[in-house]
Formats: C-alpha cells, structure tokens, sequence
C-alpha cells in the first residue's frame, strides 16, 4: 500500500514532470482547497498546475512527513523564484481530499549563518510523537500565542539551532524576536494555533496571527531533542484580502 507520504511527494513532483499520473492522487469530488489563490477542487488544482508548468518547475523535497491521514513535507519550489514551502495533505482512501499551504520567497542565510532550509533531516524517536506534539502545543499556547515570553527556556534549548531567516540561534534570541515591538505594537503575533502535526522528533504548527501589522499565516516546524525544542524553521505569508480569494474555504 502506498504510504500517505509518497502519494504526497508523487502529487507535487507531477508539478515537474507534468506526469498526468499525479491527478490520480487526488479525490475529484471531495478535495478542498485552502490556498486562497486556487479554485476549489480539481478545476482549480489542473489550472495551477497550468500555470506552473511555463514556469520551468524545480520542486524539491527536503523533509516529508506523515501523521495518520495527514502528510507534510518542507520543501523549495523555483517558479520563476525561488520560495520554501510547507504543504498539508489530508487523505481518505488512499487520496487527497484537503489541502493547505504556506510559501515564502526565500531569505538570505540569518545572522547564524542559516538557511530556511537546512538542518537536520532525519526522522527518529518515532515512540516520542505524541509526547512531542504535547510538548510543541504547549509552548505554542503558552508562549506564541499567550505570550508568556518568560517561559520560553522551559521549552526552547538554551543553543536553539535557528533556521527563522531574521533571528539568531539561541533561546534569547528568539525570546527577543518575539518580543520585539514597533509603537507598542509586535512585530510578531501568534493569535491561533490551527493544527498541529508531528513525526517522531519533528512538529509542525500551522497558525494564524500577523506579522509587521498583516494579517498572516505563520507556519512552525520544531525538532526535538532531549525534551527540548532544539531546532527551528518557519515560513511567514500575508492571508490575502477576502476579495482576492478563489475559493470560499478559508486559509485554515
């Protein structure tokens, strides 16, 4: 039986190749689209990748992921640009019906010298997913959208491996990314947290908030050591306006 991952990886590399086997992984009548700036169901999911195609695509795998029906991967698209992307799929009966993402136009390495995209990659300590999803949800209540910034060591490793492209590594550093302020206002607010899903060491965190005053999508992939969250990366990406949206689905 094909796992929900690679039917995930076989869907989006048919961006590429323009193999018309990967339609095949989707549900017709029941997908769901969450990128605002698709049409719904399969009409809009041929018309993207229409689109795409005279792009001369590069998709490109770096971490896949699967937790029951959903599978997830973090990955880097060339459109025409490079971006990192985190994609969600949900799947019933072997295909997807539900769909969100999160792309970012790719950073400069941050002032750790980190890319968005590097780090580590492997899967492990699979008997620790639901501990780990605990330990990510709580901190994502507590200090994201709570914003009880004096608990961040409780979660977060003192030598964090940092991959946000602005922020430093280290627990102090992304203590003072978040709460940094313009005009008393923050420059980053979790008000959100959507859905969590994880693998072994890694939990990914897709919420809702705003970033430098826009109402945005922010997507948080953790990795898991000792009992700590010892390893980050991110994308951030504006919720268009409701007028621009293609489908009625909402982001999340």
């Amino acid at each position: 039986m094909t796992s929900h991952r690679e039917l995930l990886q076989k869907l989006l590399k048919g961006i590429e190749t323009g193999d018309p086997e990967a339609a095949t992984v989707v549900n017709e009548a029941k997908y769901i689209q969450h990128n605002p700036r698709t049409g719904d169901g399969s009409p809009g999911l041929a018309e993207l990748f229409v689109r795409l195609a005279k792009t001369n695509p590069r998709v490109m795998f770096v971490r896949v992921f699967e937790d029951g029906d959903f599978a997830f991967a973090h990955n880097e698209y060339d459109f025409n640009g490079v971006e990192v992307a985190f994609e969600v799929f949900r799947f019933e009966d072997g295909q997807a019906v539900e769909h969100w993402d999160n792309i970012q136009i790719i950073q400069p390495p941050n002032p750790s010298g980190r890319t968005m995209l590097d780090g580590e990659t492997a899967i492990t300590d699979l008997g620790q997913t639901e501990t780990n999803r605990k330990l990510v949800s709580e901190f994502a209540k507590q200090v994201l959208v709570d914003r009880q910034h004096h608990s961040i060591e409780t979660y977060i490793a003192a030598d964090l491996i940092q991959h946000d492209p602005k922020t430093a590594d280290g627990a102090a550093a992304l203590r003072s990314s978040l709460e940094a302020a313009e005009n008393g206002v923050p420059m980053r607010a979790y008000h959100r947290v959507h859905r969590v899903l994880a693998e072994g060491n890694f939990v990914l965190c897709m919420s809702e908030g705003e970033k430098d005053g826009h109402h945005s999508s922010l997507y948080d992939l953790f990795r898991i050591a000792d009992g700590k969250i010892s390893e980050h990366w991110n994308t951030v990406s504006i919720i268009a306006p409701r007028s621009e949206w293609k489908n009625d689905n909402g982001k999340f």
